[in-house]
Formats: C-alpha cells, sequence, structure tokens
C-alpha cells in the first residue's frame, strides 16, 4: 500500500585508554569498549515537536524521508536502510545500494516497513499527521526541520545524540560556525537587493527571512525585499508575490529557487513577467540578473553541506559589485 500526500507546492515548499601496560587489559576500559556500552546504553531525544522518543540503545536500521538527514547521518559516520527518493544524482550513484522510499510529502509505507526500522526520520510539521502510520509498523519516529542554519545544526546535534556520534557532531557544528564567521568577516554595509523566490511551473512563492534560503542570504549580507510581506498561513516561510511592492523595492537580483525542472521554472517565470510590463523597470530584470540556485543546496535541505550554500550565496552577491 501506498501512502500519498498531496502539497500545495513543495513536492517540493536540518556524532576512548588504558593505564598500564598489563592492567588495560584485566581492569581498565579500552576506548572500543567504552563505544560498545555507549552504543547499548539507553536514549531518549527530544525532537523539533518536543516529542520524547526512548531507545534501549542506538538505532541501527534509520530510514529518512528527507534528504538533508541522509547528508547528516552519512556525514556523522552512521549507515541507512532507507533513503529519501531524491533528484540528486550524486546521491544516487554513490548510494544506489539504499533504498528509495519517497519523500516528506510522498512516501511508500510498505516499502518503509520491509526494511523494518528502528527509526524513521522525518518533518516537523509536515509529518505530524504520519506519526500514528509510522508508529503502527513498530517504528519510532523523529521530527525535525531545517528553517535556518541554527536548525541544521541542531538536527547534527540530535542526530549525533541519536546513534551516540557526539564528537563528530560537534565537530560538524564547529566546522558551520566558522564558515559563517568567515563569511561575516567578508561582509560590507553595502546590501544587494535580492528577490527569493520558491517556484514550481505555474506557482511561485517569496521566500521570507525565517525560511532557510533566507537565513543564507541574511548570513552572506543581502537584503530580502520581502523581509516583511506578510506569510502564507499555511506556509509561513513564505508569502505571496506583490508585482507592485517588488517593483517599488528594485531588486538587483531574482533568485529561483526548485526541486526540479529548473529550466521550466524559470521559463515558466519568464513568461509571467512579461504579462506584466511593469516587471521590465526591475533592476534584476533589466540586467537579466535572474538566477536559478542550485536545487541540491536550495530547493531542499542541504545538511552539511549548508556551507557550499552559504559560500554559493554569498559569491553571488559579491559579484554583483
Amino acid at each position: 500500500m501506498k501512502k500519498r500526500f498531496t502539497f500545495l507546492l513543495f513536492a517540493s515548499l536540518l556524532t576512548l585508554a588504558g593505564c598500564g601496560t598489563n592492567t588495560a587489559n584485566n581492569t581498565g576500559t579500552t576506548a572500543e569498549t567504552k563505544e560498545e556500552t555507549k552504543q547499548g546504553s539507553a536514549i531518549t531525544i527530544t525532537d523539533f515537536a518536543n516529542r520524547t522518543v526512548a531507545f534501549e540503545s542506538a538505532p541501527k536500521n534509520i530510514v529518512t524521508i528527507g534528504d538533508g538527514e541522509v547528508d547528516i547521518i552519512y556525514a556523522l559516520g552512521g549507515e541507512l536502510v532507507g533513503r529519501s527518493t531524491t533528484h540528486n544524482e550524486e546521491v544516487n550513484k554513490k548510494l544506489a545500494n539504499i533504498d528509495q522510499v519517497g519523500n516528506t510529502h510522498e512516501f511508500n509505507l510498505e516499502k518503509i516497513a520491509s526494511l523494518k526500522p528502528d527509526v524513521v526520520l522525518a518533518n516537523n510539521p509536515l509529518n505530524m499527521k504520519d506519526i500514528a502510520s509510522i508508529e503502527g509498523i513498530g517504528s519510532e519516529i523523529i521530527l525535525t526541520n531545517a528553517n535556518s542554519v541554527k536548525d541544521i545544526q541542531k538536527q547534527i546535534t540530535l542526530f549525533g545524540e541519536l546513534i551516540q556520534k557526539q564528537d563528530k557532531a560537534k565537530q560538524l557544528v564547529e566546522e558551520i560556525d566558522t564558515k559563517i564567521a568567515e563569511t561575516s568577516a567578508k561582509a560590507t554595509d553595502e546590501k544587494v537587493r535580492v528577490l527569493l523566490i520558491y517556484g514550481a511551473p505555474g506557482t511561485y512563492m517569496a521566500a521570507l527571512p525565517n525560511s532557510l534560503s533566507g537565513n543564507l542570504l541574511e548570513l552572506a549580507g543581502g537584503e530580502n525585499i520581502a523581509s516583511d510581506y506578510p506569510a502564507i498561513e499555511k506556509y509561513p516561510q513564505y508569502a505571496q508575490l506583490n508585482t507592485e511592492r517588488i517593483v517599488e523595492a528594485n531588486p538587483e537580483y531574482i533568485f529561483l529557487m526548485t526541486h526540479a525542472n529548473p529550466d521550466a521554472v524559470k521559463d515558466g517565470f519568464t513568461k509571467e513577467m512579461a504579462q506584466n510590463p511593469a516587471w521590465n523597470n526591475i533592476d534584476a530584470v533589466k540586467n537579466e540578473h535572474i538566477e536559478i540556485l542550485p536545487a541540491n543546496l536550495f530547493g531542499t535541505n542541504p545538511g552539511t553541506k549548508v556551507t557550499d550554500a552559504l559560500h554559493y550565496m554569498h559569491s553571488l552577491l559579491h559579484s554583483a559589485h
């Protein structure tokens, strides 16, 4: 049986030593034994939905229905028995032997059940309604999200606790902090005005500062012209486009994000702009500064590769001057 979920836009829209030569063999505890002891200890996780999930030991069979979670688990040194379905050919080639099970919007519950997962990593709040179904196949479910770099760092820390890779998780979080500090040091007072659009053919929305892309834009030193747009109730990280306000703000760049079919998204958006001559007065349009952002970095949670997304965004803004 295949469970399907619909979503308005986002079918697209977060890681040890003996004391003496003979003593260690008799009474000491080696690093390897410590790790085994840690792996056998009970673990209690509080997820992003403030749910408490308990495990008798670190889960071995892990399934994720989100792309970022795939990256984080492997970056921590863990493994999966099932992963999200993705258009990322690099991931598909690297993890060809790991079954794909769908995504946060549409997943194959029967396939997930066949993998006998100890835990399924899913999205908050999209998969809140799926808790009973996942628990019904004998699996726990942990809900997280990635609406900011801090959220991704929190995901890394949480998953590090889950699979008992806390030291590696700490290292990864510190590396992200270092990258942010390096980018901040390059920031200038002159901000580049940007309109961030999340799109699919025929449907386009402005990304707000409380979205991951909006957070990355600010960290990279850009100005989100839609920062004060009213949020869409069901999708509070996004807002409806307002042509009059966009023309008035006159963005220097328009960045388009999508899960797939980037050319179709750009073509559709270009045609939509052509229907309203007012768009022709915008600097981004006049200077042909309409960019499609890489889907693996901006169309989904990039996991630990969020530093690559930040670097990419900063490079685009820097090229504007």
